[in-house]
């Protein structure tokens, strides 16, 4: 049984289930606590339209067969239970086929949710959960030691990653050749943290140290994965170092946590098997091979695309997510703009109107409100205002209604919002949309105003608007 398991794995495969179980958990908690507003029957993209012209052979889905909003918050508080039952442990208490079946669950729930959820779903830590999230049904529990072919695979996505991002980088961005991106980065990035500020305002010269840093993290280090023990760990452990400097510099959803529990299954961790580990059953071995194998012959696409001069990021090949291309960033931006959403009571909009802006849980709006930290969690309407901001093409499918919504005071769209300017029994008469440009302050603006941000008006992005049918007030 030696040529199948590795039993000095069976630490860091407990390592690995219990942090993926928590990321599941935190996945399931965005999707119960967001999808009302988003995706939900009067979400800003309706799953029920979306699966009417998506057949379910292009994005398999339960919610293909029945969709209401009570269904899919039973899904997500489903998963949640389930992800919280692996976090302690539940699958160690059950036979075999029983564990692999309960890590199936979270699976089958997850990828009904990304396969419906659009725009909202989009990110490649989505496919890269359900890519992770596959692996795990075949890790095994406390019955058999890990398979080394499905810790060979675990190490397989993990140098995707890594190396996609960094050839990205690479191939785009002359910033990233010049090692000047991060001059940027810290200011630009979708959603910045409490530390940001302060990462952004790093002398110059560690910023080209950091960005040299991550070439090398990305571009060579993934390679050492492959090499023999200690050095396939302290690879691992120099990118749990990287993932965790990037988790203190700004707010990117699981990426970095989820890429850490893929660092951690490389980890060669104390042996702490037990003494006499039964051999794996034959129709285990079995399912392990031949999935495994289908696995590697999925990777083709995705590698033919990852050394192609035409990479794209963040593509799933098949609709399952089970083998995907990965990448980050192969552009920074130089200057960040931010829509603000403001809305006024008075029956005639002017410029001098009492305008009262809407302020979101991540996205910079006042000047004077410090960034939080919300990774883990994912912020989605936050996440896509961003693009909004480089694009109303990024936006055209769903901001139109997003402003319906407000108009309406609607109680689900509001609690994705830190504030609404209007009472609930009160909502604006119109809704404008402004574009600023923002940069952080310097430290000397910091002390005299107390502002983190400098924000300057740019132009018009959407003109007053109000609720069609809705007459002025005599």
């Amino acid at each position: 049984m030696e040529w199948f398991t590795a039993p000095e794995y069976w630490l860091s495969r407990l390592v690995f289930q219990r942090a993926l179980a928590g990321v599941y958990l935190v996945a399931f908690l965005t999707a119960a606590l967001q999808f009302r507003a988003l995706i939900g029957e009067r979400g800003l993209l309706p799953v029920p339209r979306h699966v009417a012209r998506v057949p379910f052979k292009a994005a398999p889905s339960l919610f293909h067969f029945r969709y209401s909003d009570r269904l899919f918050a039973l899904c997500a508080w489903s998963g949640c239970a389930v992800s919280a039952a692996l976090l302690a442990g539940a699958d160690g208490l059950l036979p075999l086929w029983g564990g692999m079946l309960l890590w199936l669950v979270p699976w089958v729930l997850y990828l009904s949710i990304v396969n419906v959820g659009q725009t909202w779903y989009s990110f490649g830590w989505e496919s890269l959960l359900l890519e992770v999230g596959f692996l795990a049904v075949l890790l095994g529990n406390d019955e058999v030691a890990p398979p080394i072919v499905v810790l060979f695979l675990l190490r397989w996505v993990l140098f995707r990653v890594e190396f996609g991002a960094g050839l990205i980088k690479m191939r785009g961005d002359e910033c990233w050749r010049k090692l000047t991106c991060l001059d940027h980065h810290h200011e630009t990035q979708p959603m910045p943290g409490p530390l940001s500020w302060f990462f952004h305002h790093l002398p110059r010269p560690l910023h080209r140290v950091e960005a040299a840093a991550n070439h090398v993290t990305q571009l060579v280090v993934p390679f050492l994965l492959f090499a023999p023990q200690p050095i396939a760990t302290a690879a691992a452990a120099l990118m749990i170092l990287t993932q965790l400097w990037l988790v203190l510099s700004g707010n990117f959803s699981w990426l970095n946590w989820i890429t850490v529990v893929l660092a951690l299954s490389a980890l060669e961790l104390p042996d702490t098997s037990p003494s006499a580990v039964p051999d794996a059953p034959a129709w285990y071995q079995a399912v392990v091979l031949a999935v495994s194998a289908l696995l590697l012959a999925l990777s083709y696409r995705p590698v033919r695309n990852m050394v192609s001069r035409r990479q794209v990021m963040n593509r799933s090949f098949d609709p399952l997510h089970l083998v995907n291309t990965y990448g980050a960033f192969g552009s920074v931006s130089r200057v960040r703009h931010e829509v603000v959403i403001e809305g006024t009571d008075e029956d005639v909009p002017r410029e001098d109107s009492d305008w009262r802006e809407y302020e979101f849980k991540g996205k910079p709006g006042d000047p004077r409100h410090w960034p939080r930290q919300f990774a883990p969690y994912h912020l989605r309407l936050d996440w896509m205002m961003w693009f909004a901001a480089l694009s109303p093409a990024y936006a055209g499918t769903w901001f139109g209604t997003l402003v319906e919504r407000l108009l309406e005071n609607d109680p689900a769209t509001l609690k994705l919002l830190r504030r609404s300017p209007f009472p609930p029994d009160a909502p604006p008469r119109y809704i404008r949309a402004r574009l600023f440009r923002y940069r952080f302050t310097t430290w000397r603006e910091l002390r005299e105003t107390g502002a983190c941000w400098d924000r300057t008006y740019v132009r018009e992005y959407l003109p007053p608007t109000r609720l069609a049918g809705v007459s002025q007030r005599s």
